[in-house]
Parts: structure tokens; C-alpha cells; sequence
């Protein structure tokens, strides 16, 4: 089995030396290092900024006059252009080339940064992170779908995710803390960080990702693209909105009847055109249908966790956002410590005793936050479920990319890793959502008590974590005779 093998949809491709037997995995050429160091570095900006900006919030909200239910927006809006078309995004790096995409959307990615340092409007400010989240759902897949491409299914593949993994986690964790360090010097610098790395990775890029060929698929579903990005545009913009205007409000409502409306007529188109975008037999291949379950219950769990740690450190405790930062960073670090080694567990264990493992740390982990209170010993009441956490993902996430991808052709690559990253968003939306509603039924005024104030979030946590308890009972659940098992 040969790294780079010659595809389809990859005529030129990264030349592979002699097999290494010691290893299991060929030794990798300088070009090939490259290529994966593009990749990593684009997975990175995307923890990078998530991060950074959330460390960032409240200087911005003080700096532009902008009330909680505008500030919210400035991670929102990542959320809905990422979300919302990371299945399109996905699909059209198999149709036009992932490297074309790629470098397109990395360089809006860096424009958009620029812009939204530079202004004072929050309108604009607001509408460059929009920008981001799209540019973002066109290099994630993409960038993913180059190493399920690029690397032979097997060991260099896995070794090749665990390193991309400990680039995506190392963004995330090291955003905390960069985040922090240049939101003391202004909050601009969290959005001007990212330019320069995009830049490189840009340039980097056109030399060393090989060309791929278009997609000879005879015509594009115009009409599947369209209504797949209104559908879901509208969905995740009604969800990340409920929270404000109310569940039961007429906007809810009306936006989510037209989602599934339009969701309904995608469906359609898909199921009778001759090309169709996604090819809904894909869910029946494979591990796919149960790698998106995991990853909805991962990255809805976590995410809503996330934020309310981050709310319960800063409101109810009052520490700065460099000690909110800090007290994050040791999950960071067990997953930048754990990931270079996932290829191997991956290979040894199998992708779904990880996930299963990832899942029931995560439960474990929230329901030992749950006796958290108002004067809690950092060491003993908060460390622990630190710790699950970064654990818990490590595991999960390659094992999740892993499952989600093995088997399926390359030129549905970039379908299946959008699939699983869209699945991860629109959940970690839905989940995230839920959960502010929830918090804000709960009346924590800034003047509340510390002790109402953490009674208005144990729904949330009781939220977070039922979602990983549900994806760990799927984990755990039979596989049916003759499925691959990995």
C-alpha cells in the first residue's frame, strides 16, 4: 500500500518511497511533509480564532457599546456561515478541486481577519466573522479531504489525522492563551493574529498541494446547492437566534417551518437529479450515520460545557480572562500531549472503543461538575473534569474522522468529511442554543447572588450532559453482522 496513491481525482501526486516495515508506514518526502504542514496549519486558524475571540468578548462588547444580545453574535455568526454550508463546502472540493478551494477560501479567511481588525462598525466587525465561518467551510473539508486523498487508508492515513488532530487542538489551546495576551493589549490583534499564518499557508500552498482534477460529473446540481445553503442558512440563523427572541416566538417558528420546508425540497432535488451534490447512500456506508451521531453528542456536549466553565469561572468566581485561560489549558494540553499517539490507538484498539472510551469520559466529566460550587478548590472541584475533557476529545475526535471517512471512495472524500464537520457545528449550534435558553430561563442578573447565578446554569450542565450520555449509549449499542468493524 503506497502513500499518494494515483486516483481518480489526483493525476499528480506526492511520490512514495520505499515502504518502511518496521513501521507499517512509508517515510514521508519533504513535499509530503509540506503538504501536511499547509493543512495543519489551516485546521489550526480555525481553533486559533474560535478561541480567541471567545477569550475576547467582553473588551469588544466595551470597546463598541454592544449589549449581550449583539456580543453573542460575534461568535454566532462564525457559527452560521461555518455550520450552514460546510456540507456544500465539503462537496464542492470533490467537484472542483480541493486545492482550488482551498487557496480561494484561505485567502478570504485572511481578508476577512484583516477587515474585521481594522474597522470600529460592529456591523462590519460582525459581518467579517460571518465571512470567516464561510471561508471556514470551505477549507475544513477540504483541507481533511486532502489527507484522506493524499495518504493511503491505514497507518500513514491514521498517523497523518493524529498529526492534523494535535494541530487542531494545539490551535484551540494555545487561542486561550493568545487570546488572552492580546486581548490585554487590544481585542483587534485576537482578529490580526490569524493574517499572517493564512498568508503563509497560502503561499505555501501553491507550490506544494498537488493539482487535482475537476470532477467529470456531466453538469453540477445548481438547484441542490442553492436550497442546501438556504435550508441550512436558515436553520442554524433560527436556532442561534431562539435564544433572544424566544422559542415560541413567531420568528422561530415561521424560520424553522421554512428550513424544513426548503430542507424537504433539497431532499427532493437530490433524490432525482443525475448528479446530485450528496448522494444519500453514503449514509449507508460504512460507520458514517454512527460517526455523525458521535460527533453531534462530542461537540454538542462539549461546546455547551465549554461555555458555561467559561461564564462560571468569569461570573460567578470573577476571574480575569487570562486565569479563565490558564484553568482551561490543561484539557488543551492532554490533547496535544495524547493526539500524536491517536493513529496508534486508533490501530490497536479501533475507532469505535475510542469514541466509546471519549464519550464516557465526557459523561463522567460533567457529572462531576454537577456538585461544583460557589467556592470551589480548583484542584479538586474543576481540574478533574478539565482533565476528562481534554482526554475525551482527544480520543473522540480522530477516532470520529477516522470512522466517518474509512471506506468511502475518494471522490466522496470531501462529502464525508463534510458531513461529520458539519454534523460537529449544526450540533454543537443546536446543543448550544438549547442551553442558552435555558440559562437565560434562569434569572442571573449581574447583580444576583454567586449562588443563583450557579443555580441558573446546573440545567445546562444537566443539558450537556444527557447529549454525551445519549452518544455514549449509540457507542455502545450493537453493530449489526457483516459491518466493518473499526
Amino acid at each position: 500500500m503506497y502513500l499518494d496513491r494515483v486516483t481518480s481525482t489526483t493525476p499528480r501526486v506526492i511520490p512514495a518511497p520505499a515502504s518502511s516495515p518496521a513501521s507499517g508506514i512509508q517515510p514521508w518526502t519533504t513535499r509530503t511533509w509540506l503538504l501536511l504542514l499547509v493543512v495543519c496549519i489551516v485546521i489550526a486558524l480555525d481553533g486559533l480564532d474560535v478561541s480567541m475571540v471567545g477569550v475576547a468578548l467582553p473588551a469588544i462588547g466595551t470597546e463598541l457599546s454592544l449589549e449581550t444580545g449583539t456580543l453573542q453574535w460575534m461568535v454566532s455568526a462564525y457559527v452560521l456561515g461555518y455550520g450552514s454550508l460546510l456540507l456544500l463546502g465539503g462537496r464542492l472540493a470533490d467537484l472542483l478541486g480541493r486545492r482550488r478551494i482551498l487557496l480561494i477560501a484561505l485567502a478570504v479567511f485572511a481578508a476577512a481577519s484583516l477587515a474585521g481588525g481594522l474597522v470600529s462598525d460592529p456591523a462590519i466587525v460582525i459581518a467579517s466573522r460571518f465571512v470567516k465561518g464561510i471561508a471556514a467551510a470551505f477549507t475544513a473539508p477540504a483541507a481533511f479531504s486532502l489527507i484522506t486523498t493524499n495518504f493511503a487508508e491505514g497507518p500513514s492515513r491514521n498517523r497523518a489525522i493524529s498529526i492534523f488532530t494535535t494541530f487542531a487542538a494545539s490551535g484551540f489551546s494555545l487561542g486561550l492563551i493568545v487570546g488572552g495576551l492580546m486581548t490585554s493589549l487590544s481585542w483587534r490583534w485576537t482578529f490580526l493574529f490569524s493574517v499572517p499564518f493564512a498568508v503563509t499557508a497560502l503561499v505555501l500552498g501553491l507550490f506544494f498541494i498537488p493539482r487535482d482534477r475537476v470532477a467529470k460529473t456531466g453538469g453540477h446540481d445548481v438547484w441542490g446547492a442553492l436550497t442546501l445553503a438556504v435550508g441550512m442558512l436558515t436553520l442554524v440563523y433560527t436556532v442561534v437566534s431562539a435564544p433572544d427572541v424566544g422559542w415560541s416566538s413567531a420568528q422561530t417558528i415561521i424560520g424553522l417551518v421554512a428550513a424544513a420546508v426548503v430542507l424537504a425540497a433539497f431532499a427532493m432535488i437530490e433524490l432525482r437529479v443525475r448528479h446530485p451534490l450528496i448522494r444519500f447512500g453514503i449514509l449507508r456506508e460504512g460507520f458514517v450515520a454512527r460517526a455523525n451521531i458521535s460527533a453531534i453528542a462530542l461537540f454538542g456536549s462539549y461546546v455547551s460545557f465549554q461555555f458555561i466553565l467559561t461564564i462560571y469561572l468569569q461570573s460567578v468566581l470573577g476571574w480575569p480572562p487570562l486565569s479563565m485561560a490558564l484553568a482551561l489549558l490543561p484539557a488543551g494540553l492532554v490533547v496535544v500531549a495524547t493526539a500524536p499517539f491517536a493513529d496508534r490507538l486508533i490501530d490497536r484498539f479501533g475507532s469505535r472503543l475510542l469514541i466509546t472510551v471519549a464519550l464516557g469520559a465526557l459523561s463522567l466529566g460533567y457529572l462531576l461538575f454537577l456538585r461544583v460550587g460557589t467556592d470551589p478548590l480548583y484542584v479538586v472541584d474543576i481540574l478533574p473534569s478539565v482533565l476528562l475533557l481534554g482526554a475525551g476529545f482527544a480520543l473522540g475526535f480522530p477516532a470520529i474522522q477516522e470512522r466517518a471517512t474509512a471506506g468511502i471512495s475518494n471522490d466522496e472524500q470531501g462529502l464525508a468529511a463534510g458531513l461529520v464537520q458539519s454534523s460537529s457545528q449544526v450540533g454543537a449550534a443546536l446543543v448550544l442554543a438549547v442551553t442558552t435558553a435555558l440559562i437565560a430561563g434562569g434569572e442571573h442578573t449581574a447583580d444576583a447572588g454567586a449562588a443563583q447565578m450557579l443555580d441558573a446554569f446546573r440545567p445546562g450542565l444537566v443539558l450537556s450532559t444527557a447529549v454525551a450520555l445519549a452518544g455514549f449509549a449509540v457507542a455502545l449499542a450493537p453493530v449489526r453482522r457483516g459491518a466493518r468493524r473499526r
